[in-house]
């Protein structure tokens, strides 16, 4: 019975943090503002003026160095997903080159009378026809590096144009039911609400 005394413990610090939390939902404002109000004094103070160089700046950013617009932007979880992207392409272009430089190496070797590794495996033809997939390989890849390293700057770009898009309650539409006591029915609709 080792528990009690953590036991009492636990609950003498749960009951000492409702306490406080009680004591300090009693103070007492001096004036009360409606919940509009409250609303409006937060967005003017979360307000921030709008910036028409921050995509820009985001863009030019991730050009210098992939992910440096994304941290710009303050998502940083983006940074790695742009890495992985670009290294996975520079890992499967370097993977293509060796393989083309052996295959070629062999085919040289071949044509010179020298003995290569793949004697006896792998014909001529074959050789030739390796050599053109590596070389194709190497060129996806290269593409493949080129498309991300273009879609980090054009996500850069995006999301600093997003982030000073204004999403406030002012200009919404949401979806409405209302229940109709006298049928018992429910009704469906839109609701459009602009307020100033």
């Amino acid at each position: 019975m080792k528990l009690k005394p953590y036991f009492f413990s636990f609950f003498f610090l749960f009951f000492l943090s409702v306490a406080s939390a009680q004591q300090d939902s009693l103070l007492v404002t001096p004036e009360k503002k409606s919940k509009r109000e409250l609303k409006r004094e937060q967005r003017e103070k979360e307000y921030e003026p709008y910036n028409a160089l921050a995509p820009a700046k985001a863009a030019f950013y991730s050009a210098v160095l992939p992910g440096l617009g994304q941290a710009y932007n303050g998502s940083y979880w983006k940074i790695p997903i742009a890495y992985a992207g670009i290294g996975t392409g520079i890992a499967y272009y370097l993977h293509n080159d060796k393989e083309y430089d052996s295959y070629r190496n062999a085919y040289k070797d071949r044509l010179a009378g020298r003995p290569d590794e793949y004697e006896g495996r792998i014909s001529t033809e074959g050789l030739i026809r390796a050599q053109e997939l590596f070389q194709k390989n190497k060129e996806i890849s290269i593409l493949v590096t080129v498309g991300v390293y273009v879609l980090n700057i054009i996500d850069a770009n995006v999301e600093a144009h997003l982030r000073q898009f204004n999403v406030d309650e002012d200009l919404s539409v949401k979806p409405g039911l209302d229940f109709d006591a006298l049928t018992g029915k429910t009704n469906y609709g839109l609701t459009l609400n602009y307020r100033f």
